[in-house]
């Protein structure tokens, strides 16, 4: 299922020993595991070109100090062990490019990885001393302890883990004597100077016990502060201009959600009045959408301000993909489909400017398209946050504009918006009439290599009809739909979301069919 925004099912806890007070068990939050998952990746790459480079160089160092040495033109059991580690690593990072994989499984792969590379390191640096390390039996710091301390400020493993895995690795040294000693190509071997020969890479082991702590809590520290309320916030799902959005889940309901955090920084403008302004409006305009109740419209659970003045909206979470998406996917849609989707989102807009509400940034990738219980191709508008009342407001300016933010999305702004004159519901039909025309064509409405382009064409030209842009069937009557929403007056076009489904509901075409849609949704994205 693609990665879109508010889309997906609840991602499995990561085990974790500190608990909420709720009794839930608070672990490293699974975005950051990803994030480390990544950095393995790299890790794995660094450590086959490390295991490449280190004999290379080692050969060219014995050739340049001493050329009639036959030892640097050969190959010998150290570079086997080297070829092995490069193995080792390209074997990881291939699986670990493979596709998606549990991030707790892929943390402990990466402590296996390890004290696999430590046990290399000890056989390497033992199997041919005579060139590669000193005679005598003093203690020595090998690679092995730099690796162990890398490993656990990268790896995100909890405290007793990476004491275990780093014993274990720090081992791995006298083990690798041990075993050249037994044949017969290393002078020192038993288990005492053995291990007083690596001591130091067990005293790096209690730092990186102390290191894997303070990761560790620090990760718990961040999913306690993500903690909002009633709710759980898990993995990040996306970010926006506005803000991040993350899945998220009730304590007591185990109701799966969406949350999108709105941070100080965003809101807050350069003085306190003005911060004051945005975060009432912020409450006012999210009191009112709470209030819409269309099934169309993405619900509304809870929105609240957080004590360090992040303010967060709680929605439904649902299953499918935004429009934007849809479109790069497939291409254009059939007329038929697009009348369905769009008849849709009139119903969701009519009770928002009933309401006396005006949305201000309609754009396919706030239009999400999905299952519904049984139905299929359930549409959803998305994204109230700039929401704006267009009734009196003594004076007050709206949460976006007091934020200092242009409201609405260039490619389907209304001339009116852009101007930054008053506007109504209009203005959203005009939008939903660009999202109509990318819908048919794939195209936007006008092509400009800026934002302050496209906002001077969508005031000054005017449009050609989408079937002249598209190899798909248009019928003149949904080219004239979509054509007098793209109306440069306000006037001109539908005066209302009501008015602009019946005129699509008379266009005399095959509708889209529930049967249709679901024969879609099974063969594109199956459950």
């Amino acid at each position: 299922m693609p990665q879109a925004k508010l889309i997906g099912l609840p991602a499995r806890d990561t085990p974790a020993e500190l608990k909420t007070a709720a009794g839930h068990r608070r672990g490293f939050p699974v975005d950051l595991l990803r994030q480390a998952s990544s950095r393995l990746q790299i890790l794995s790459l660094v450590g086959a070109g490390l295991w490449i480079m280190g004999p290379a160089l080692a050969h060219m160092a014995l050739y340049l100090s001493d050329p009639g040495n036959p030892r640097w033109a050969e190959f010998g059991a150290s570079e086997s062990i080297c070829a092995a580690g490069v193995l080792l690593s390209l074997g990881l990072y291939a699986y670990l490019r493979s596709g998606q994989h549990d991030p707790g499984l892929v943390m402990d792969l990466a402590l296996v990885y390890m004290v696999a590379c430590a046990a290399l390191i000890g056989l390497m640096i033992h199997w041919e001393p005579a060139w590669a390390t000193p005679m005598d039996a003093r203690p020595m710091i090998t690679w092995t302890g730099p690796v162990i301390l890398m490993f656990a400020a990268l790896v995100p493993a909890s405290p007793w883990k990476m004491a275990i895995a780093g014993l274990v690795a720090a081992s791995m040294d006298p083990l690798g004597m041990i075993i050249a000693h037994a044949a017969g190509t290393y002078p020192h071997g038993s288990a005492l100077t053995a291990f007083m020969m690596h001591y130091p890479s067990y005293l790096m082991v209690g730092v990186a016990v102390v290191i894997s702590h303070v990761v560790t809590r620090l990760g718990k520290q961040v999913a306690r502060e993500r903690e909002l309320g009633s709710y759980r916030l898990g993995e990040l799902l996306g970010r926006g201009g506005m803000g991040e959005v993350y899945r998220a889940s009730h304590r007591m309901l185990a109701r799966p959600a969406a949350i999108k955090l709105i941070h100080p920084e965003v809101l807050a403008a350069r003085d306190r009045k003005s911060a004051g302004l945005a975060v009432a409006r912020f409450r006012r305009e999210a009191e009112a959408a709470a209030q819409l109740r269309s099934p169309h419209t993405v619900e509304l659970y809870d929105f609240g301000e957080t004590e360090d003045g992040t303010l967060y909206f709680v929605m439904e979470l649902l299953e499918g993909m935004d429009l934007e998406t849809l479109v790069r996917k497939e291409g254009p849609l059939p007329q038929q489909r697009v009348i369905h989707i769009l008849r849709q989102v009139c119903e969701s807009l009519e009770e928002a400017h009933v309401s006396s509400l005006v949305h201000r940034d309609i754009k396919p990738a706030n239009i999400h398209v999905g299952r519904v219980g049984l139905q299929h191709d359930f549409v959803k508008v998305l994204d109230f946050g700039l929401v704006k009342s267009v009734l009196p407001t003594a004076g007050e300016d709206s949460m976006a504009t007091a934020a200092g933010l242009t409201p609405g999305t260039p490619a389907y702004m209304s001339p009116e918006l852009a101007m930054g004159e008053k506007c109504d519901g209009r203005a959203d039909l005009y939008a939903l009439g660009c999202v109509a025309y990318y819908l048919l064509t794939a195209q936007l409405v006008f092509d400009a290599a800026s934002g302050f382009q496209m906002i001077a064409k969508h005031i000054q030209e005017l449009p050609g009809p989408p079937s002249q842009r598209t190899e798909l069937d248009v019928s003149p009557e949904l080219d004239r739909v979509v054509l007098a929403c793209l109306a440069k007056k306000p006037e001109d076009r539908p005066q209302s979301a009501a008015e602009l489904d019946r005129m699509l509901a008379e266009i005399e075409i095959e509708p889209w069919s529930e049967e249709e849609a679901t024969r879609w949704w099974r063969t594109h994205q199956p459950a």
